[in-house]
């Protein structure tokens, strides 16, 4: 990479070196990356990098600060070499269109990553959505007959599905909303893809127990106990669980975006 920059490249990569912001750039990855790092030896080296006379090759600063993130190798083979954070931080640096493609390709991933966001959140509603449908029905059918005011069906629709709730997240919608304040949707647009799986399930068997006349005391007790013995069993690595995961996250688009970005990428030395 130094090589495009000019006919010396152990030059360039010194240059680079010597610049304060390159030694704390530098020092910032070493702390997160290696617990072996000597920062009293790079804070001595960051102190001196203002001063005219002051140059770093990539040996001087490995052995003295026992770095890892960059290093040099003599011989026929021999060159430097740099993880990727680095090599992407020197390539800004001899490059302003490298730097711009940088700036831009993380706009763009960050974009793809919110409209993956968006895809998902819907997809997960939706999935939710799917046996509710018969849990109002199930409902529907206890109150035919009944003259009862408007008011009276929608406590009734309301206290079903809280039913399901606390056997399913463990809390009402009513709670979830004063714990929640602000947010936006409700407890099950938040859910993890398991549980939407088990609210299908205790949905669908909800509408059996009403059918069947069960009293909602013996139909809560009985969906919690359900709800509890499916959420054992699906546990997240289990692959149908996986696999309906990738479908509602719908990723296929992006990953391709993704890998052809990374082609487009430097290597490292």
């Amino acid at each position: 990479m130094a090589r495009h920059a000019g006919d010396r490249p152990a030059e360039v990569i010194r240059r680079w070196l010597r610049l304060s912001d390159t030694i704390q750039f530098l020092t910032a990855w070493e702390r997160l990356a290696n617990p072996r790092f000597n920062e009293t030896a790079a804070a001595q080296l960051q102190a001196r990098s203002g001063r005219n006379m002051f140059s770093l090759s990539v040996a001087d600063w490995t052995t003295q600060t026992n770095a890892i993130g960059i290093r040099s190798e003599r011989g026929r083979s021999g060159g430097t070499y740099a993880h990727k954070d680095i090599a992407f931080a020197f390539a800004s640096w001899i490059s302003p269109e490298f730097h711009l493609f940088v700036i831009k390709d993380y706009q763009r991933l960050k974009e793809a990553e919110r409209q993956r966001s968006g895809i998902e959140w819907h997809a997960r509603r939706e999935l939710a959505k799917t046996n509710y449908r018969l849990h109002t029905d199930a409902v529907k059918e206890t109150l035919q007959g009944r003259e009862l005011p408007r008011w009276r069906e929608r406590l009734a629709y309301a206290s079903e599905a809280d039913i399901i709730n606390l056997a399913v997240f463990g809390q009402k919608a009513g709670e979830w909303k004063a714990e929640h304040e602000g947010w936006k949707g409700n407890m099950r647009d938040y859910a993890t893809v398991r549980d939407l799986v088990i609210l299908q399930n205790i949905e669908a068997l909800s509408a059996v127990f009403i059918n069947q006349g069960y009293d909602k005391e013996q139909r809560y007790r009985m969906l919690k106990d359900e709800a509890d013995r499916q959420r054992m069993l699906l546990k997240d690595d289990v692959p149908s669980i996986e696999r309906l995961r990738d479908i509602i996250e719908s990723t296929e688009d992006t990953e391709r975006q993704i890998e052809t970005s990374a082609e487009d990428l430097p290597d490292e030395d």
